[in-house]
């Protein structure tokens, strides 16, 4: 189905490419800095920020019991993220928010230091990008909103340029509270009190350059670094 997909989109953007520029298409992407970004992402946090949008949505739709999987799924990934160690400690005053995409509105910063595990992020198009690769973008974004990393990156190759990217990080504890608080109120049939709830968590989370994460955060299977105090 990723394959699929994938084709449909270099068959969109009007060319397919050979499989030799497929390869010279991969080795360049991986050079870019967003390529290496999509390296420091949480699958687990990935999947888990979908499973809480997707609660959200059912309970909106005044879904209750629909939104009950989902909100289980997300306790087992975030459960799963933190034992991967995929994140880093730092208190939010040390982050660096990026200003494409600023905290929401009613964002309550974590005072203390925690636990920050990168669950998304985003590609950011310049103005003077082709219509198409503006497009191309677009559709890699909703993939990795889909918690899709391997499709996004694939979906980006056919842009073959450098693009800024952003990172959603998450505060793991206050996350992890939230989505507990909301599948009591699910369970309990309080759809209000389940989307505050669920609101809180995705409130929660910060977005970061790229350029931040590279510097702070670890790569595979090394220790997590912690930010010097501003």
């Amino acid at each position: 189905m990723r394959i699929v997909a994938s084709l449909a989109v270099v068959v969109a953007l009007g060319s397919v490419p050979s499989l030799s520029h497929a390869a010279t298409l991969h080795a360049t992407w991986e050079t870019f800095k967003a390529g290496r970004a999509l390296r420091h992402l949480s699958n687990d946090g990935q999947r888990a920020l979908a499973d809480i949008v997707t609660a959200r949505q059912l309970v909106a739709q005044d879904k209750v019991d629909q939104a009950v999987p989902p909100l289980y799924d997300a306790q087992k990934r975030l459960e799963a993220a933190r034992k991967a160690e995929a994140g880093f400690n730092a208190a939010e005053s040390a982050l660096q928010p990026a200003p494409q995409h600023p905290p929401a509105p009613t964002h309550q910063p974590v005072t203390t230091p925690t636990e920050w595990v990168p669950v998304g992020g985003e590609f950011v198009a310049s103005d003077i990008m082709a219509p198409e690769k503006k497009a191309a973008i677009a559709s890699a974004n909703a993939q990795l909103k889909a918690g899709d990393t391997q499709a996004a990156a694939q979906t980006m190759q056919v842009v073959g340029e450098d693009v800024d990217f952003i990172v959603a990080l998450a505060p793991l504890d206050q996350m992890e509270g939230a989505v507990n608080r909301a599948t009591v109120f699910v369970e309990g049939r309080q759809p209000k009190q389940a989307a505050e709830a669920l609101d809180q968590a995705l409130d929660g989370i910060v977005f970061v350059s790229q350029d931040f994460i590279e510097t702070l955060a670890p790569a595979p299977g090394q220790p997590a670094k912690t930010p010097a105090k501003k």
